[in-house]
């Protein structure tokens, strides 16, 4: 009763809506940074092996440097401001896509590549209707491990060095042992993103699979 009294106040004041808004526009934008930058680089390093053993050894440091410290120094390099948390946040997350689409374009069917070269499908094409299709379980993985990690990553930005967003709400009812609230703000935002879970990712990726359905009937 306390925690639903809690956010009824937060909703009523406005800080709620404010606040989490904040929050989700920080993980959209570090989403889409992420998931465009990790899947070229895995594509990129999966089909050239050359490509693979140069920067293999910086894909492991930068998947072992610790979210905290890449933060930090963000702030520190960059100021506090939202390119440094947004590209923080990206930062700590685009190792992960890179590893999940290499493995994915390693095990690309080179016959469906010589089909395309066959009918002389453009760049565009081939990207398009063959080497995406086959690596849309691989893009679902990277983008729910995506989704997960980087909206935990976004309160610590929030916290350390942002004015707004779930991450300040709660680091300031720290501050004031408002326990309540804290939980109030947690228990709405992990709703949220559950719904963007149910309502986009999964209807989404179901429509990335549907020639997979199609193909089966």
């Amino acid at each position: 009763m306390a925690v639903l009294s809690a956010m009824g106040t937060e909703l009523r004041s406005g800080d709620l809506l404010f606040h989490t808004s904040a929050t989700l526009v920080r993980v959209a934008a570090a989403f889409v940074v992420a998931m465009a930058i990790g899947s070229a680089i895995g594509i990129f390093l999966g089909r050239s092996k050359l490509l693979n053993r140069l920067f293999d050894p910086w894909v492991i440091l930068f998947l072992n440097i610790p979210a905290l410290v890449i933060i930090v120094l963000s702030y520190i390099w960059f100021g506090l401001n939202e390119a440094a948390a947004i590209g923080a946040v990206a930062l700590n997350k685009i190792p992960n896509v890179v590893v999940t689409v290499r493995e994915g374009a390693k095990s690309l069917d080179p016959q469906f590549g010589e089909m395309a070269k066959v009918f002389r499908f453009s760049r565009w094409q081939t990207l398009r209707h063959v080497v995406v299709p086959q690596l849309q379980p691989y893009f679902a993985a990277a983008t729910r491990s995506g989704v997960s990690l980087i909206w935990k990553i976004v309160l610590v930005v929030e916290l350390l060095g942002r004015s707004n967003g779930v991450g300040f709400q709660i680091h300031l009812h720290f501050q004031l042992f408002d326990v309540a609230t804290i939980l109030a703000y947690t228990l709405v935002f992990v709703a949220v993103m559950l719904l963007v879970e149910y309502l986009i990712l999964q209807p989404v990726e179901n429509y990335s699979r549907r020639w997979r359905v199609a193909g089966v009937m």
